[in-house]
């Protein structure tokens, strides 16, 4: 997606080990008309396949999947990080470590908001290993949903997460997959 790609170049920032900073219109401050065009290009990329709702995982998925769900018009459902005392009756629950923070989450889901037989769209700001998206295909596969696709606003193509996914046979619809980076020189390459 150009307009995504332009914007990285534009306010992305490339640090060191790897880490894309794009908390200016991304993952802290939202452009949402950013997010709506997003969420027009995966309705036209899934336009082929049922959605029943949109999986994600908190935090920095939440707003996006928020706005994508609009074009689907289905509920969104966030896997939580914590568990909380408002948070009752069974629950899915997996493990899942963050790359950007270094930390393993215990994730959950309320059982009454995944059923088997759900066609689920998983979305996600950044896949890089791929540990989110494993972690929420073990609670989508554990309710006897069905996976129907994954879209991804950014991509690390140099990282394993996309290829493994899609060796596993994984539909993966990344909005920009990043070839490379240098955070000495500030630069991305698109692949």
């Amino acid at each position: 997606m150009r307009l995504l790609e332009e914007r990285i170049r534009k306010d992305g920032v490339v640090k060191p080990g790897n880490v894309l900073k794009v908390d200016s219109f991304l993952n802290h401050q939202m452009d949402i008309e950013l997010f709506n065009e997003m969420g027009k290009e995966w309705k036209r990329l899934y336009s082929d396949v049922k959605v029943d709702k949109i999986l994600t995982i908190e935090a920095s998925g939440i707003g996006i999947a928020a706005i994508a769900a609009q074009y689907f018009n289905v509920p969104v459902v966030f896997a939580k990080k914590t568990k909380t005392i408002n948070l009752d009756g069974d629950l899915y629950s997996t493990e899942v470590k963050s790359f950007t923070h270094q930390t393993v989450y215990n994730v959950v889901v309320s059982k009454r908001f995944i059923n088997a037989g759900d066609n689920l769209l998983i979305i996600d700001d950044f896949l890089a290993n791929g540990n989110a998206i494993n972690g929420l295909m073990d609670i989508a596969a554990a309710a006897g949903a069905k996976v129907a696709g994954v879209g991804i606003a950014i991509e690390k193509g140099f990282q394993e997460g996309g290829r493994e996914l899609r060796e596993k046979g994984i539909r993966v619809e990344s909005l920009a997959i990043i070839k490379s980076m240098d955070a000495e020189k500030g630069t991305i390459e698109f692949g």
